[in-house]
Parts: structure tokens; C-alpha cells; sequence
């Protein structure tokens, strides 16, 4: 068995007997400032340990989500009704998306883009509207026109009028006229105007009553409006909106459109004479934005590819007047990828000096045709996107810690041969930047702590020994003088 004597002869810090060792006062000052030095140092290197160095990279795009892109959009368009606002999507792969509604919401606004109604959805089936067969040529009805002068006093007198606004140069308008003033005609002769009194079906030029159609918020022709006692307002929970018709447009539609309005309103001496179903005519009967705006709010995917989001007026079973639409908007919000929610912004404070906060570049800004290129503008943007990954490694292992999708916004407005389009172009970058987190090892940290704590007790001790060996010099150099004195 090792006995302990043979342990002790391998001790590094062998002791001095106390009574053999000496305090001093430049010890004690010594020991203070060493001490306050280890402190020191040590908040340093602790403060060193716990930040975080970063590498910025540009690699290829490796992104985990896959092929596909989602946009998020807030965009508000003060002179779009929602009743026409159409999304469509397209790539240079040449996929087309038309008219998108699954992901999309459309709200309508007023000039000062607040809400004024509910959501719109949009009308299904408007191609398939059937225009009925009458001759175009041999028609000898006519609908009662009216103006700005004389819209007012029908539509007061009238508890139903049932008005189609149209243009004379629009093609679906002239497929509309012989039914239109066919019904007009037999409506006429069914419910007389002068005895009866309680409906009338009208027509307004918006070619000649421009301001009426404003007035109105007339954008796509024809558009057949249902004022009950002066106005076409609906209420429909707390929210009013104008009252359209949208079903077939042959004559036997029309009517039984009107034989429904006129059922709620009875008279003692008149009974409806037009029989059949009217399924398919209470359905045709919808609500219309009651302002000409629209917010248009949703997201889309999109092929990582370039491509574009267009935001235009689009009906199968309307025409627009290209000098009058305006395509100004205001942006609130374009985004790409996943949202990045406030509170991980919030938390991660430490990443913001090296992200290029670009991912919303359009954010809360307008963009207005100002009336340099008069009508046809489309206003359009071209955005650059790149990846930035945030990449931290902690523990000998990779993870992701935010993922976002930064642009750049170039935009314009130009005039155009077709209807004026609100026009996003994206084109992704193949590459991305990529910011790697590299924090300092335990090991590291220990190793030099453990450095400044026997290097601040050595380089102490060894200025305390250089100052008493000074100190006793100079001390015996004194006594020799003294002696040499006294000897003399």
C-alpha cells in the first residue's frame, strides 16, 4: 500500500508555515487591484461568451418549403368596384390562374378607404348567361330613357325601378337591348305606369349621363340596378349595398325578375299573370358594392419562377370603358413567404442589424395615376426577390432560426391599348443570403477564464516580489551608508 508520505512528494503547492510568511501593505493594495482586475476581465470575457458572431454567405437557394412561394397582399383600390375585381396569376412556364377566389377576400371602400359593406363574392357563371333569341333587327319596342333630369322623379314615383345602365358602343349591351326593351314593353302593358304605378323598367346612356353613371358607381356595362322607392341601397346586417340583378338576360328572365320584386307589394285589383319557375331569377337578384372601391386582401402561391400578380376588372358578360377606369392603389401590405409576426421581430433583436429589412418595401405607400397619360394607365411593379436565412449553431447542431423573403421595388405607370391593370411582376433570385450564428464553445470560455485568473495571480505576485526585493535593496543599501558614515 502507497503510503501518504510518498502521495505528498508529488504536491505541486507545497505550503509555507504560516508563521514563516509576512503581510504587507503593498501585498493588500497588490491583492485589491488583482482582484478587481480578475473581476473585470472576467465580465469581459463572460460579455464575449454569450455574443453571438455572425458570416454572411450567398449560396444556392436550398429552401425547405419547397416549390412554391406564398404572397401576401393587402391592396386597396379607391376607383375598383369588387364586383369586377379580378386576381389572376401567371408564370413563365405559362400557367394562368384566372380570376382567384378560394384565398382571397374582397371588401368594399369608400374614397377614404374605409369599409362600407361586407365581402363580396364574386358572381359565378356570368359566361353562361343566356341572352334569349330575339331579333336584333325587327325590334319595334323601346325602353323609357332616362336622364339626370328625370332619374330622380322616377325613381321616387315608382316603387320599383329596375334601370340598365349600358353603353351604346358595348357589345354585351347591344346582345341585352331587344330583350331589354321587350320587357320593358310587356311590363309596360302589365303593370300599367299610370294605374298601377308600382314598377318601371328604365335605360341610361352612360355615353350621354356620365355623371348619373358616377353617380351610381356604374363600371362595367350593361349593369341593371333595382331602386325600390329612390334608392338601390340594401341593408344586409348593418351594411348597405346596391341591389343588381345578374341572371339570364332574355326576355322571359327579365320578366320573371320583375313578377319576384312585385310580390311583397300586393295591389287588391291586380294578379300576376306570368307563370313558371323562378329559381333560377331569385338567384340572378344580388347585392353590388354600394361605393366604387375595393380592398382586396389574400394570399397566393406561386411557382418559384418569374411571373406576375394582376389586379384588373374582369367580367364574362360585361365591357368597361378603358378611359374611364383608374387603377390607383394603396399598398399596405406585400409580403412574401411566411409572415413574420411581430413578437419573433420583437425577440430577436439581435438579428435585426443583419437582415435587410426590405420584406415590405411597399408597404403603406400609394401609388396614383396622376393624369400625365390621361386614360388606358397601368401601373406596375417590378420586385426582385432574394432569400435570407438566418442560420444558428448551437449545441453541435444546425438550425434554422427565421426564414424571410427580402425585395427590391421598382415601379411605374405607363399608358396602355388595353383595360388599365394593376401589375406586380416578381422575379426570385436563384441564390440566397445566408447568415450563419458561430457561438464560442464552453471549453473556450473556461479555458480563458481560467487564464485570466492564474495570469492576474502570477503577473500580482510577481510584481509584489520585484517591489519587496526592491524595497530590501534599497533598505540595505540605506544601512550600508550608515554604517559608512558612523565608521568615518
Amino acid at each position: 500500500m502507497v503510503s501518504t508520505t510518498k502521495i505528498k512528494s508529488v504536491d505541486f503547492y507545497r505550503k509555507i508555515p504560516r508563521d514563516l510568511t509576512e503581510a504587507s501593505l503593498s501585498g493588500a493594495g497588490l491583492s485589491i487591484i488583482a482582484a478587481l482586475a480578475m473581476v473585470f476581465l472576467f465580465g469581459m470575457e463572460l460579455s464575449t461568451y454569450l455574443a453571438v458572431t455572425t458570416n454572411t454567405s450567398v449560396i444556392v437557394d436550398n429552401s425547405s418549403d419547397g416549390d412554391f412561394l406564398r404572397i401576401d397582399f393587402n391592396v386597396s383600390f379607391p376607383s375598383l368596384s369588387c364586383e369586377f375585381a379580378s386576381v389572376d396569376v401567371s408564370n413563365v412556364l405559362g400557367t394562368k390562374r384566372l380570376n382567384l377566389t378560394k384565398t382571397i377576400k374582397k371588401v368594399p371602400i369608400d374614397p377614404y378607404l374605409r369599409a362600407t359593406g361586407a365581402e363580396v363574392h364574386s358572381t359565378s357563371g356570368l359566361h353562361l348567361i343566356n341572352h334569349g333569341d330575339e331579333d336584333h333587327g325587327n325590334n319595334t319596342y323601346a325602353a323609357i330613357p332616362l336622364t339626370g333630369a328625370t332619374f330622380d322623379k322616377f325613381s321616387h314615383h315608382f316603387q320599383i325601378l329596375v334601370v340598365n345602365f349600358y353603353a351604346p358602343w358595348c357589345y354585351w349591351s347591344n346582345r341585352l337591348k331587344p330583350s331589354w326593351e321587350k320587357a320593358a314593353e310587356i311590363t309596360r302593358q302589365r303593370y300599367n305606369p299610370e294605374t298601377d304605378g308600382r314598377v318601371l323598367l328604365g335605360s341610361v346612356d352612360c355615353t350621354e349621363e356620365t355623371t348619373l353613371c358616377k353617380r351610381n358607381h356604374i363600371q362595367g356595362y350593361p349593369s341593371i340596378r333595382i331602386f325600390r322607392k329612390g334608392s338601390d341601397l340594401k341593408e344586409d346586417h348593418g351594411h348597405h349595398e346596391h341591389e343588381s340583378y345578374h341572371g339570364d338576360r332574355d326576355t322571359e328572365s327579365i320578366l320573371k325578375m320583375v313578377e319576384e320584386l312585385l310580390k311583397p307589394i300586393k295591389k287588391e285589383d291586380h294578379k300576376l299573370a306570368l307563370d313558371g319557375k323562378t329559381d333560377n331569377v331569385v338567384s340572378g337578384i344580388k347585392k353590388a358594392p354600394v361605393s366604387g372601391g375595393c380592398r382586396i386582401v389574400g394570399y397566393v402561391r406561386a411557382k418559384k419562377v418569374p411571373g406576375e400578380i394582376i389586379i384588373s376588372a374582369h367580367s364574362g358578360a360585361h365591357s368597361f370603358d378603358a378611359s374611364q377606369m383608374n387603377m390607383s392603389h394603396y399598398v399596405s401590405h406585400l409580403t412574401f413567404g411566411k409572415m413574420i409576426s411581430e413578437r419573433l421581430l420583437t425577440d430577436m433583436k439581435r438579428l435585426m442589424p443583419y437582415l435587410g429589412l426590405s420584406h415590405d418595401r411597399l408597404n403603406s405607400k400609394w401609388f396614383v395615376n396622376e393624369g400625365q397619360f390621361a386614360a388606358n394607365v397601368t401601373i406596375e411593379h417590378y420586385l426582385q426577390v432574394v432569400k435570407t436565412e438566418v442560420v444558428s449553431r448551437r449545441f453541435g447542431q444546425e438550425h434554422s432560426v427565421i426564414e424571410e423573403y427580402e425585395y427590391t421595388a421598382h415601379s411605374s405607370v405607363a399608358h396602355g391599348y388595353y383595360y388599365p391593370v394593376a401589375k406586380f411582376r416578381f422575379d426570385l433570385s436563384p441564390m440566397q443570403v445566408l447568415i450563419s450564428e458561430n457561438p464560442k464553445s464552453f471549453s473556450h470560455f473556461i479555458t480563458n477564464v481560467c487564464a485570466i485568473i492564474g495570469g492576474v495571480f502570477t503577473v500580482a505576485g510577481i510584481l509584489d516580489s520585484i517591489f519587496q526585493n526592491t524595497f530590501r535593496l534599497v533598505k540595505k543599501i540605506e544601512l550600508g551608508k550608515k554604517h559608512l558614515i558612523k565608521s568615518e
